[in-house]
C-alpha cells in the first residue's frame, strides 16, 4: 500500500517545516497560474511557491531551454569555462540599476546573502551588518543573525555581536508604517552607523515576511544618504522583490535608489534553484580569493533564468504587474471598506498584503488560518506572513488574468463573511 504523502513528511522530514493548511492538499502537478492536487481539484494560485514562480508554474518556454541544456551539459563546475553562465551575467548587467554589473551565483536566496556580506566586508575592512526590524535575509548563522523577526531567529547561538537588528518605519502600535516611526528609524540608524564599523546595511524594499511592508522611497533615499555619508555599503536584497514583481524590474528602483549590491533568487529560475549577489566592478574586486560554489549558475539553472528574462521582457510583465497590481490593490482596499477584520492593505504591484486585526485591535493569526483554509476549500491558494502570521500575502504569477483577480476576491470576500458570522455565533 502507498504511503499517504502526509505521512512520509510527518516520519521522515525535519519536524521544523509545517504545513500551510489543517487539512493540506497534495500537489502533484501545475499550469502557469493554477496547481492541482491528487484528486485533480484546480486551485487558482495567489501565492507563487513564494514569490518564485512569477513566470508561471511549468512555463513551456522556459521548461524548454531548461530541457534542451539538460540533454547537452547538466554541470562541470565554475572552474570549467561555460557560456550560460556567462550569458546571464551580462543579461542582468543590462537589467541592473546603476553600475551594478558583476554577479557571483549561488543557489539560494540565502548563500546570496551570505556572499553580499563576505564582499562588503572584504571591500569596506569592517565586520558589522545592520538590519531592520521585520526583516528576513536567510537561515544560515549570519543570515538569520541579520534577521528581524523573532521566529525566523531559530539558532540559540546568534551571534550579534557581528549584526545589529535596528527598527524600521512599522509602527508597531499604529499597525502599519508612519511618518513617525520612519523618522525615529532613520534618528537610530544614523547614530549607530555614525561610528563607522558597519559594513552594510541591509533592506528589503518591500519586507515580505515582515508582513508586505513596502519601505517608503523618501526612507530609502535618506537610507542611501546615510550609508553614503558613513562609508556603509546598502544592499538591497530583492530576493522576494525581484523580476517585474512590483510592477519595475527590481523594487529599489521605484526609489530612485541605486544599492551597492543587490541580492536576487526566487524567481530568478522560476522553480530551478538560482541566486546571485551582483556589485559594482569596485567593488568586486575587493573579492579575488578563490571561492566557488559547486551548483551555482550550473549550466541547467543558467539556461532557464536565461528564458526568465527573456520572458519577462517578452510578455511585458513589468507592465503587467503594474496594471494588474491596481486592479488587486482596488479590490483590497474596497473590501477593507466592507470588512472591519481588515485592518491595513498595502503593497506594489502584484505583491500586497492585508492585516488582519481582532475587534479589540490585536492581530488575528487565527482568522487568517481560517480565512487560508476556506479560500483553500473554494479553490484559492492564498500566502501569509508577518510577526504574528496575520497578514494575507498575494503574490501571484505575474501571468494571471484580471478574471483571476476577481475570482480571488470574491472568494476572499466569502471567507471574511464567513469568518465574521462565525466569530458573532
Amino acid at each position: 500500500m502507498k504511503t499517504e504523502a502526509l505521512d512520509l513528511k510527518k516520519n521522515y522530514l525535519v519536524p521544523c517545516s509545517y504545513n500551510l493548511y489543517q487539512r493540506p492538499p497534495e500537489i502533484v502537478r501545475a499550469s502557469m497560474q493554477y496547481l492541482f492536487d491528487a484528486n485533480d481539484t484546480q486551485y487558482l494560485d495567489f501565492f507563487a511557491g513564494v514569490s518564485v514562480m512569477n513566470c508561471g508554474h511549468c512555463n513551456p518556454q522556459i521548461n524548454k531551454a531548461a530541457k534542451a541544456q539538460i540533454d547537452k551539459l547538466q554541470h562541470t563546475t565554475t572552474l570549467y569555462l561555460t557560456r550560460p553562465i556567462g550569458e546571464l551575467a551580462e543579461q542582468l548587467a543590462a537589467i541592473l540599476p546603476g553600475g551594478i554589473k558583476r554577479s557571483f551565483f549561488c543557489n539560494s536566496g540565502t548563500e546570496a546573502n551570505e556572499g553580499a556580506f563576505l564582499a562588503a566586508r572584504l571591500f569596506t575592512g569592517r565586520r558589522k551588518i545592520a538590519a531592520l526590524t521585520r526583516s528576513l535575509h536567510g537561515r544560515t548563522n549570519l543570515a538569520m543573525s541579520a534577521t528581524g523577526i523573532p521566529m525566523w531567529r531559530t539558532d540559540p547561538f546568534l551571534d550579534t555581536a557581528q549584526t545589529a537588528i535596528l527598527p524600521g518605519p512599522y509602527d508597531e502600535t499604529a499597525g502599519m508604517v508612519t511618518d513617525a516611526a520612519a523618522a525615529a528609524s532613520l534618528s537610530t540608524i544614523s547614530a549607530t552607523l555614525a561610528f563607522r564599523d558597519f559594513a552594510a546595511l541591509i533592506i528589503e524594499p518591500i519586507q515580505g515576511n515582515g508582513g508586505i511592508i513596502p519601505l517608503p522611497d523618501k526612507y530609502i533615499q535618506q537610507l542611501r544618504q546615510i550609508c553614503t555619508d558613513t562609508g556603509t555599503l546598502l544592499i538591497a536584497d530583492e530576493v522576494q522583490t525581484g523580476f517585474a514583481r512590483t510592477g519595475t524590474m527590481f523594487a529599489i528602483e521605484q526609489s530612485g535608489v541605486v544599492p551597492d549590491i543587490m541580492t536576487v533568487a526566487k524567481a530568478l529560475g522560476n522553480g530551478f534553484p538560482i541566486a546571485a549577489y551582483c556589485t559594482t566592478d569596485t567593488i568586486a574586486q575587493a573579492f579575488t580569493k578563490p571561492s566557488a560554489s559547486t551548483l551555482g549558475g550550473n549550466p541547467v539553472s543558467s539556461s532557464a533564468a536565461l528564458a526568465v528574462i527573456r520572458y519577462i521582457k517578452k510578455e511585458n510583465l513589468v507592465h503587467r504587474a503594474k496594471e494588474l497590481g491596481e486592479k488587486l490593490m482596488t479590490g483590497l482596499l474596497e473590501l477593507k471598506d466592507r470588512h472591519a477584520i481588515i485592518h491595513d492593505v498595502r503593497g506594489r504591484g502584484l505583491m500586497a498584503g492585508a492585516e488582519l486585526y481582532k475587534t479589540d485591535g490585536t492581530p488575528n493569526p487565527e482568522g487568517t488560518d481560517l480565512v487560508l483554509e476556506y479560500a483553500k476549500d473554494h479553490g484559492v491558494l492564498i500566502g501569509k506572513n508577518g510577526l504574528h502570521r496575520n497578514v494575507l500575502a498575494f503574490q501571484p504569477p505575474l501571468i494571471i488574468t484580471e478574471e483571476n483577480i476577481s475570482r480571488m476576491l470574491s472568494v476572499l470576500d466569502d471567507a471574511l463573511t464567513h469568518l465574521s458570522r462565525t466569530s458573532a455565533s
